[in-house]
């Protein structure tokens, strides 16, 4: 009978050789009492009880790594916040929370309090209402009823800390028994990410030429956008946007001049020159617009080149 009661394992506490790495498993139901034994009818200790999992963790240094492995269906609720609680609790450098099998019930409850929740390929979750055994008359029953809603409302909160839905949401969940696969779980904020779901990082060598072959066509991008601004807006343009607009300035001054004359013969007064400044503002209104428009367009590609240099 003892050979049987090794080989059979609900719970394992291990260190790693060489390692601040310190495994649990929980691989049973979460019970306060072990099994019973006929010989000496007495309960042995139960490997997942609260109890057992103080003396498992005031074993592990602060400055470990706690990985606890879980698959399980759940089981007693008053154990399994306990245990919740022991964990959120103990002083060590991470909590990571492996889902193997199921996380069922008070053990999706248990793996809330690592830092870091990852859950299996193939493995799923489930969160459900709290169930009770009760015996008794019709108020001791009305009053186990409201008792379970007390005990649910705190025991949302737990899901409430990590996950990103709403209590409404989270309570039409629970009454609905909702089972949960392990890309549901993390988009929900049940879980954090799966294990074997990471992508394959891209060959280097790979990665170096596609950057180099996108430096290059910048750099050919760049280098025909300066050509084709030097040569809208080149020497030879330029003069001749300039004289044009002498010409059109020296037929203009003509014009007004005329204009002048024939005021002052038949005034016999010549209007005094108030400073240049309606000839300064007919000079930048009678600037070609081609030209400001290529002025514009090179300053502003110009501050777009130093800006990606």
């Amino acid at each position: 009978m003892k050979g049987i009661k090794e080989q059979r394992t609900h719970y394992c506490f291990r260190q790693e050789a060489g390692s601040d790495v310190h495994k649990l498993y929980i691989y049973d139901d979460v019970s306060e009492h072990g099994e019973l034994d006929w010989w000496t009818w007495e309960y042995t200790e139960s490997e997942t009880s609260a109890e057992f999992f103080r003396k498992a963790l005031a074993e592990i240094p602060d400055s470990a790594v706690i990985e606890l492995h879980i698959n399980s269906y759940g089981g007693d609720v008053k154990e399994g916040v306990a245990i919740y609680n022991q964990m959120k609790q103990k002083k060590c450098k991470e909590i990571v929370a492996y889902v193997d099998g199921f996380a069922y019930s008070i053990a999706s409850v248990i793996m809330q309090a690592a830092d870091r929740r990852v859950m299996g390929l193939g493995t799923s979750l489930l969160i459900h209402n709290m169930w009770a055994y009760v015996a008794g008359n019709a108020d001791e029953l009305r009053k186990a009823a409201d008792d379970l809603d007390v005990l649910m409302e705190s025991n949302r909160q737990i899901y409430m800390e990590r996950v990103n839905i709403t209590e409404e949401e989270l309570i039409r969940m629970l009454d609905n028994e909702t089972y949960l696969t392990p890309e549901q779980a993390v988009e929900m904020g049940f879980a954090d990410e799966v294990a074997g779901n990471v992508t394959a990082a891209p060959d280097l060598t790979q990665q170096l030429q596609q950057q180099l072959a996108q430096m290059r066509r910048e750099m050919a991008a760049r280098k025909a956008f300066r050509e084709e601004m030097k040569e809208f807006c080149g020497p030879g343009r330029q003069k001749g946007d300039e004289k044009d607009s002498t010409d059109s300035e020296e037929a203009d001054s003509g014009a007004d001049a005329g204009e002048e004359d024939g005021d002052a013969d038949s005034t016999g007064e010549e209007h005094e020159d108030t400073g240049g400044t309606d000839e300064d503002d007919s000079k930048k209104q009678k600037l070609p617009k081609q030209h400001r428009l290529a002025e514009l367009i090179g300053q502003a590609a110009a501050k777009y080149l130093k800006e990606r240099e």
